[in-house]
């Protein structure tokens, strides 16, 4: 990247969302997922809305390519509940939205709460039917008696509207939160995790699920680790992946059995027991895991960095990425203010060559890949509103000084706003796009080049 040896210079392309100060909690994104051509661009926020962005056409024909979106339908997808049984309240925070791959007109996509999964369709209508006979253009019912000769209707254009319905609801299979769910290649199956178990769903049915994965231990209080992410493999519709808060990633294939507690690979990088200390079970839990496009490599998030791992090879990872190792000496506050139970995710870009995650005072990382699997660039850029000041001006890189003594360019670790996180970023299928969700703000940054 600039400055780096990389290749990418990014810059700001666009922000949505408001400026006022007083944003509420239900404004909070919280998740951003591309469609597979990267044409729409979904969001789901915390009071359990959905938006969707569709590429801005102009933006693909100017030279170079822009990366802007406009708002194509927002709905609302999930509403707060409350368990009975349980007296316990289910939150209409979308943890997860996940796009199907286009078979006709309509896109749909799955998303989900803590409780209940959704398949929406998305559909668009310019054309609307006039000269009804058995009722009235606004809709009521005509009068049979005075129907005295038959209309043939009509189809006359109109302006377009966008309609989302809900196509199917697959619900009360999960007696703990939803943290993942995953297509399967086969684009007729996905599965959904909690943190005991994951359930393998068909799309055309709802009111069962197999369960492949069950670690529920007989008695509750042997339990010592809870999932944390479940993937499907890329291509292989048989293999999936799931990490825990153990720091370990079990591969699983479903042509094994049926329940697939035991595990194909385990993906474990030893502990250095000279650097043991109180926090490290809790910074070694694993955020988030994401195969890479191809199929070939694994990325997991954890507390203080990315790995890469090869498929192949499960004994230590072939690449590792610190994100923000000079918050390891202050990992006792980041206790004390629950920072360190942050759950970050991560991504790939189109091509596996680059990485992105999140960190705190509004920075994420990327990072780039060399050709051969090894390190070649890295950037720390902010996802700030006077950016939108400089379009098309390549971004700063920021620094962080890890002690007292920093130079002219970098800021100290004890200024950093650890309110302002980047949890959730999404990478375009094809292009140098990439979106990050800033508290209620979506930043979409692109290749200036």
């Amino acid at each position: 990247m600039a400055g780096n040896g990389g290749e990418t210079t990014w810059c700001f392309s666009q922000v949505k969302g408001t400026l006022e100060d007083d944003v509420t909690e239900a404004d909070l994104i919280s998740c951003v997922e591309f469609n597979h051509d990267g044409e729409l661009l979904a969001t789901g926020d915390k009071g359990g809305r959905v938006v969707i962005f569709q590429r801005d056409p102009a933006s693909k024909q100017c030279v170079p390519k822009k990366g802007e979106y406009n708002v194509y339908s927002t709905f609302q997808s999930h509403e707060p509940e409350f368990d009975y049984l349980k007296s316990l309240e289910i939150e209409e925070k979308i943890n997860k939205i996940r796009w199907l791959k286009r078979k006709n007109q309509a896109h749909f996509l799955l998303s989900t709460n803590d409780k209940t999964i959704k398949l929406w369709k998305v559909s668009e209508r310019d054309k609307r039917v006039t000269g009804y006979n058995t009722r009235e253009e606004g809709g009521r019912p005509r009068d049979p008696t005075r129907i005295t000769q038959l209309r043939v209707p009509t189809v006359r254009p109109a302006e377009l509207m966008v309609e989302a319905s809900p196509r199917r609801i697959f619900a009360n299979a999960h007696t703990y939160h939803i943290n993942s769910i995953s297509l399967n290649s086969d684009q007729e199956t996905y599965l959904s995790a909690d943190d005991l178990r994951i359930n393998l769903w068909h799309l055309e049915i709802t009111d069962q699920s197999f369960n492949i994965v069950d670690i529920k231990p007989a008695n509750m209080e042997e339990l010592t680790e809870v999932i944390t992410a479940a993937e499907f493999h890329p291509t292989e519709c048989n293999l999936f992946v799931y990490s825990s808060s153990k720091g370990t990633i079990r591969l699983c294939d479903m042509r094994a059995a049926a329940l697939c507690d035991r595990h194909a690979k385990l993906f474990e990088e030893p502990e250095d027991p000279h650097a043991r200390s109180f926090f490290s079970e809790i910074i070694s839990s694993i955020s988030d895991v994401k195969l890479s496009n191809e199929g070939r490599y694994m990325m997991s998030r954890d507390y203080l960095g990315l790995k890469v791992w090869d498929l192949r090879m499960e004994t230590k990872p072939v690449e590792t990425y610190p994100v923000h190792e000079y918050l390891r000496s202050k990992l006792c506050s980041l206790y004390e203010n629950d920072c360190i139970f942050d759950k970050f995710e991560c991504c790939w870009s189109g091509d596996d060559q680059r990485l992105m995650t999140g960190s705190y005072n509004g920075f994420f990382r990327v990072f780039e890949r060399g050709a051969g699997g090894g390190r070649r660039g890295e950037l720390t850029l902010e996802a700030a509103r006077d950016a939108a000041a400089r379009p098309r001006q390549p971004l700063r890189a920021r620094r962080v000084a890890a002690t007292a003594k920093r130079k002219k360019d970098e800021i100290s670790v004890d200024c950093l706003d650890f309110n302002k996180k980047i949890l959730h970023t999404a990478w375009h299928p094809h292009e140098s796009i990439i979106a990050v969700a800033a508290t209620n703000n979506l930043f979409i940054f692109q290749d200036k080049f």
